[in-house]
């Protein structure tokens, strides 16, 4: 198998919907309506917006999102990945460890000092999976404000 990483850059629209396709099957979202195509260029071209992709046989069949969190503690910025995901039948074979190796390198590039990433505790295989990548988990509680119906 054939398989690439790279980071998108602000033309690769089509292949950022391919990703977030992708999203929608691995974390089964229901009812789930993709953005404005022109929201998701000029999503595509903020700097503090990263997205990896990870192809198999020129199909995009994983990726990654995160976010640059400027911090007041540190002129160091922090990095939050969003999501993360790669298609059922390609999980297990390395791609997910590539993805974060590469938002790693870039993050380091750009002199952040830390990379965050949630996982669900009940959600036992990431958990694992990003030990397994370096990760170190911390006992946290998030809590979200909905300010939407």
């Amino acid at each position: 198998m054939n398989t690439h990483v790279e980071k998108l850059s602000s033309d690769d629209i089509d292949k950022f919907v391919q990703l977030i396709e992708v999203f929608e099957d691995v974390f089964e979202m229901k009812n789930f309506k993709m953005p404005d195509i022109l929201y998701l260029q000029e999503l595509l071209k903020k700097p503090d917006f990263f997205v990896f992709i990870a192809t198999a046989e020129n199909k995009v069949v994983g990726g990654l999102t995160s976010y640059i969190m400027h911090q007041y503690y540190s002129a160091s910025p922090l990095v939050y990945i969003f999501d993360l995901a790669v298609k059922r039948e390609f999980q297990r074979q390395g791609l997910g460890k590539l993805l974060i190796k590469a938002n790693n390198e870039h993050s380091y590039s750009i002199g952040a000092e830390t990379i965050m990433v949630q996982a669900d505790l009940e959600d036992e295989h990431a958990i694992e999976f990003y030990k397994s990548t370096g990760g170190k988990g911390q006992d946290v509680i998030h809590f979200d404000y909905g300010l939407k119906d």
